[in-house]
This record gives structure tokens, sequence and C-alpha cells, in this order.
């Protein structure tokens, strides 16, 4: 398939600076024997608001992949888990986009809880595009590469987490 000279969805900005993904509940499902939500679906929520920024914001993500044959992958993730959500409780999504070249992006998200507004858990992740046909990246076309450039300038101002960067390992004295 050929890179498309047209968005495929979303727009061109500008974007909110961060922009919320919003409409999430814990599931039945996602609970485990604690009674909270298991640390696995946090992976799976934080993956499922990926996407609606990416198609409702970017034009990326599934309609891409259905498009041209090519989509995000995500490489390296790292999260971190602030305060329990409990059954049923709602909760939302702030992403801000760090960077972007012409092939990958660089975001941090958090997710919060409706109630207060509170951060409960934060996720720093570096993705790829990536075609379906051969397994390798590839680059975005010139309108997604655009994109991902404004939200990357529209988020500059953005106060950076404590989380940003944070490395992982037992600290020690």
């Amino acid at each position: 398939m050929q890179p498309s000279t047209l968005p495929l969805s979303g727009h061109d900005g500008p974007y909110p600076a961060p922009v919320d993904i919003r409409g999430f509940t814990v599931r039945p499902e996602w609970v485990d024997y604690n009674g909270h939500m298991n640390v696995g679906f946090y992976g799976v929520a934080f993956d499922l608001a990926l996407e609606k920024l990416m198609v409702d914001h970017l034009g990326l993500g599934e309609v891409q992949v259905n498009a041209l044959g090519q989509g995000p992958y995500v490489l390296q993730s790292h999260m971190n888990f602030i305060r329990e959500i409990q059954p049923d409780d709602a909760f939302y999504f702030r992403f801000r986009l760090l960077d972007s070249d012409q092939k990958r992006g660089h975001y941090f998200a958090q997710l919060l809880a409706e109630k207060d507004d509170e951060v409960c858990a934060t996720q720093e992740a570096l993705f790829m595009n990536v075609s379906h046909t051969t397994g390798r990246s590839v680059p975005y076309p010139d309108w997604a590469a655009t994109r991902l450039a404004r939200m990357v300038d529209d988020h500059a101002g953005l106060t950076a987490a404590p989380q940003v960067g944070e490395q992982i390992g037992i600290r020690r004295k």
C-alpha cells in the first residue's frame, strides 16, 4: 500500500494541551483478588486511550492500518502506579506528546480518577510506525509527521510531570 497524501481522520490542530481522553470505567473483569484494578489492565486501559488519541486527533491507529497497512507499535513503556482504582470507578487520561520524528513518537500519559482528578497511574512510552507487510519501521506519511510535530509544539509549554524520564530501580542510601 502506498502512503496516503491525505489525512485519514483526526484534525490538523491546534491540539489541546494536554489532550483529555474520557469515558472509562473499571470493568468487573479488570478487578483482581485484592479488590482493585489489576496491574495488567492498566496497560489495556492506557492502550485503549492511546487508540482514541491516535484516531480522533491524529488520524493514525486502526484507521491507518486499514488504509495503509502500517501503524503504531509501542516499543517501550514505563508505568507508575500511584493510587488504587476501585471497581466501577470512572477515570480518564491526559496525554502529552513529548517528541516525534518521521517514524516515532514519545508520549507521557496520566490516568486520573473522575471523582477528584487525582493521578492514579502514569505511562511514558515510545511508539514507532511499522509496516504490516515487512514488519519493519517505515516513515509516517508527511501529513501524519506534520500532525505529530504540531502536537509536540502545542504541548511544549506544559510542565513536565515528575515521572517523565524516571528510572526504575531500588533506591539505596
